[in-house]
This record gives C-alpha cells, structure tokens and sequence, in this order.
C-alpha cells in the first residue's frame, strides 16, 4: 500500500519503518529540513533498538522515503497518518494545533480517494474536528461537488519506548476505530501481516479507539503509582516491599507487571497523557478521583527518594559529592522528558551539592537541554569513573549495565561505600557483608 507518515518523530519514524519493512512504500514528511536530509543518509535522530538498521535497509531497497514536501507525500498515498506531536497545554489538555494544521494541510493538497488515520495521542472527538478540517478545506476549492471521498479513523499507537520495533512487528493488539466498513476492511488488510499467528486486531468505534489510548496509558500509570504508594507504607511499617511485590503479584488477577517499586514514571507519554485524560473528565462534568491520585503519587515519589539522601547526609550537601547512574526516563532510550533524574539531580545541587552523571545513552540530551543549565553537574563516560571521590552512588535509570557491578571496585572507588537504589536492583543482604550501605525504596535500612 502507499503510505504517507505526517510527522517523522518517535511515532512516525518507528510505524514507517514498520510498514516498509513489509513491502509498503511510506513517505515519511517533517517540516525540519535537517532531520529529514540526515534521514535520507540512513542518520536517526533517536535511539531506538533496530530502528537505525531498519530505515537503512529499506531505503536501499526503495521502500521507504523522506521528504519536506508534504504535497508530494499526500498526493502520493492513499492513507496518510498523522503523527506530530500533541504536547501539553496550560491547562493540561493536548494542544492539537499540529494535528489540526496537518488536517489543513491534507485537505489543501488531497485529489482522490483517501483514509486519513490519527496516529498522534488524541482527545476523544480529535477525529471528528480533524474531519471537519479536511471538509471544509475541500469544500473551498471544490465547493459542493467533491470528486471523491475521504474517511478518518483512529488507529492509537502503543509503542514502548526501547523495544518499539518488536510492539510494532508482534503487537500484543491493533486497535483501529472507524465508522465506515470500507476503511475498516483496508486497515485491516494493512496490518494483516502483523497478526497471521494470532487475532490481534481489534475493532471499535472511533471515539473508543481515541479513549482507549488515554485509558491505558492511565491504568499502566495507577500501577505504578499504587506500588509506589504502597512501597512508603511497607517502609513506615517495617515491611520489605520486594516480598510485598512478589505475593501481589503472584495473584493472575494482578501480575508483576509495572508494579516494580522506584521513583516515579517519566517519559512522554504516561505524565501528559493522564494530565489530558483528566483534563478530558473535567470538561465532560466527571470528577477523575484516582487519575488525580495517580499524578500527586508519581509527584511526591521522586521527593519522598530524595529525603533519603537528605536524612542521611543532611539538609546541606555543600562540599558532597554524588555520583548517579542512569538519566533517561527508563532503559533502552535516551529520552529525558519528564525523567525523574532531573529533578533529583536538580534539587540535590539546590542544596550544595555536585553531581558525577553517567547514562549510556542520555548524556548529550542532559548537555544540551534538559540540564545544560545546571553548572554542578560532570558528565563521564564510564560509570566507574563517577565514583571516584563520591559521597555516595545514586542509581536512578535501571540500565542492563548496572545490574551485576563489581561492587568490590565500587567500594574501592567511593568515599563511603554508600548505595541509594531508585530500582531495588541489588541484594541488600550480599551489600550488607561486602560492608555498604544500602538504602532502597520501601525498605527500611
């Protein structure tokens, strides 16, 4: 099929590559003219596992193409995805200024027969204003008596960040909401060869497809934040939330997954998303009681870890030094938004103190931006070579890496053999006779 991806960010770069990867041909569009020529030279602006090597191969074997010309790409295609970003507003609703102007920009130039699928993390209704867009730009060129036909369906993205390519290829479920028999017969078609082994796909109306992105997202969220919750309770009582974790989770009804205790989610999704879906209830007259909840938890969390640090050390870290491993929001990408790093890292040079950073990934996004500003940090290419002269290791981001240390040179490196573990990833009882101290969260020390 041809395929036109509006947007060559996250989203559109890993569903286009996807596509390709299947005989497809997708033009991918971006209004930044840089990205798109380092593109064209098989350069990723992103670091996604096999995402890089993906978009190569396919561009060698013409499937995939890069362009500034979004004319060219919706002339091009017969569906077109729409995949900008759809950042927070002040009022903490999803600003669809890009959705809309793509809208425009696809009733501007379209001249046949088309679906039009909202890719982008969409408020419920997004759909019916993106088609109202499109009609009313067509109606000014052609009036009355439009040529042809064009639908809009939703069709939500569930892509983790970090293994995006294998949620892409073998996804646990498509979800795709149209109103029009047609489009929903061609969608499935399109993502056919994604679920031969197993009924994947699942079929809904478009404004439940719009929710259920919201919703899920929403309840991936609660659990963290329930375990979180529960992982302060455990500590003022005495309890070790890592055995509190593996009996809930035993119950099917539960499971083990995201009830890992830590300090907070980050990233771009879960943080804007619950905020719009409670922006969303609050507009529809529903007071969001456990949305609301969620947020204050996932807010506290980051600080409930840096009082540890503070107990231990005091209100005054001037003349401390801490090294911290691991700066993206989670593994396996580089992305920093909203990562709780940043505020930890933040409020403890508040207080005096400087910071020794390493992530494998992350760095250059900490330089440039999200902590280009604060002078008390040290970037170092080696996680080792952060401890030397340290207070203490400050483990924030769960990185493969930094799960089996040598915990003997660590202890050689660091001032006091002193580790705050964000994740719980270590044996207390093994650092206990190498003779360090080991704080973790939901545990007493």
């Amino acid at each position: 099929m041809r395929l036109a991806m509006i947007g060559s960010g996250y989203v559109g770069l890993v569903t286009g590559a996807c596509f390709s990867e299947m005989g497809n041909n997708v033009i991918c569009v971006d209004i930044d003219k840089d990205k798109i020529e380092k593109l064209k030279k098989g350069i990723v602006p992103i670091f996604e596992p096999g995402l890089d090597k993906m978009i190569k191969r396919n561009l060698e074997k013409g499937n995939i193409e890069f362009t500034t010309d979004l004319k060219y790409a919706v002339q091009n295609s017969d569906i077109v995805f729409i995949a900008v970003g759809t950042p927070q507003s002040e009022d903490g609703s999803a600003d669809l200024n890009h959705v809309l102007k793509a809208a425009e920009s696809i009733g501007e130039f379209m001249d046949h027969e088309m679906i039009v699928v909202d890719k982008s993390t969409v408020p419920v209704g997004t759909a019916d204003r993106v088609r109202e867009v499109i009609s009313k730009k067509l109606k000014e060129r052609y009036g009355d008596s439009v040529p042809f036909e064009f639908d809009v369906v939703s069709n939500p993205e569930f892509l983790k960040e970090g293994d995006a390519i294998a949620d892409f290829m073998k996804p646990d479920r498509v979800i795709v909401g149209a109103d029009n028999e047609k489009s929903m017969k061609i969608m499935k078609e399109l993502y056919r060869p994604f679920t031969l082994n197993h009924e994947r796909f699942i079929e809904m109306d478009v404004r439940s497809a719009e929710l259920t992105k919201y919703a899920a997202n929403a309840m991936l969220a609660t659990k963290i934040s329930f375990i979180n919750e529960i992982s302060r309770i455990a500590e003022a009582l005495g309890a070790d939330i890592n055995k509190v974790r593996i009996g809930i989770g035993s119950d099917r009804r539960i499971g083990y997954h995201f009830i890992y205790p830590g300090v907070g989610y980050g990233g771009s999704c879960f943080p804007k998303d619950v905020r719009a879906l409670e922006k969303m209830a609050l507009d529809a007259k529903i007071k969001p009681m456990i949305i609301k909840a969620v947020q204050k938890v996932n807010a506290t969390q980051r600080y409930y870890f840096i009082d540890k640090i503070l107990n231990r050390f005091g209100d005054n870290l001037e003349g401390k030094t801490f090294a911290v491993w691991g700066l993206a929001f989670k593994p396996q990408t580089d992305d920093m938004r909203e990562a709780p790093s940043i505020t930890i890292i933040n409020e403890l040079t508040k207080k005096g103190a400087t910071i020794k950073a390493y992530d494998p990934e992350a760095m250059e996004n900490a330089k440039s931006f999200w902590l280009k500003d604060n002078n008390k940090v040290e970037y170092f290419d080696n996680k080792y070579d952060t401890l030397n002269g340290s207070d203490a290791m400050i483990l924030i981001t769960e990185w493969k890496e930094f799960r089996s240390p040598d915990f003997y040179e660590m202890k050689k490196r660091l001032k006091n053999p002193i580790i705050f573990d964000g994740r719980n990833q270590y044996n207390k009882e093994l650092l206990k006779e190498l003779g360090f101290e080991y704080y973790q969260v939901g545990v007493k020390a």
